[in-house]
């Protein structure tokens, strides 16, 4: 995932907002782990532990999301920001929750006939 540092994007002191930093690795890890899933299952952010390197002040920023490991239940991401000079900016490892879709309805067993004494 890319991103164009805009002036929207920085803080107060002019830097690049951690907030967007953020936002961009809890979505460029959901989006690699959605890529993971069945169309049953769906999943939510339990935690992400960021690092932050450095900061950039202009130009282009790239974000990488794998998939460390993952188990019926919980999927591992790493991540990391680049800038597009190559310098490292923002390390991350998150936690994500793997769930059945609640809104699919479960097959359910066929009517008894009529008679059948059920």
């Amino acid at each position: 995932m890319r991103l164009q540092i805009r002036p929207e994007l920085m803080n107060r002191g002019g830097l690049l907002s951690g907030v967007a930093t953020y936002a961009m690795v809890d979505y460029c890890m959901g989006s690699t782990l959605w890529a993971q899933t069945t169309r049953e299952e769906r999943i939510a952010t339990i935690s992400i532990a960021i690092n932050y390197i450095q900061t950039a002040l202009e130009g282009e920023i790239v974000c990488r999301s794998e998939l460390d490991r993952r188990n019926r239940t919980i999927g591992i991401m790493k991540s990391e920001i680049r800038h597009e000079d190559g310098r490292l900016l923002v390390t991350a490892v998150g936690s994500y929750s793997i769930f059945p879709d609640r809104r699919l309805k479960p097959a359910s067993a066929p009517a008894p006939a009529p008679g059948s004494g059920s």
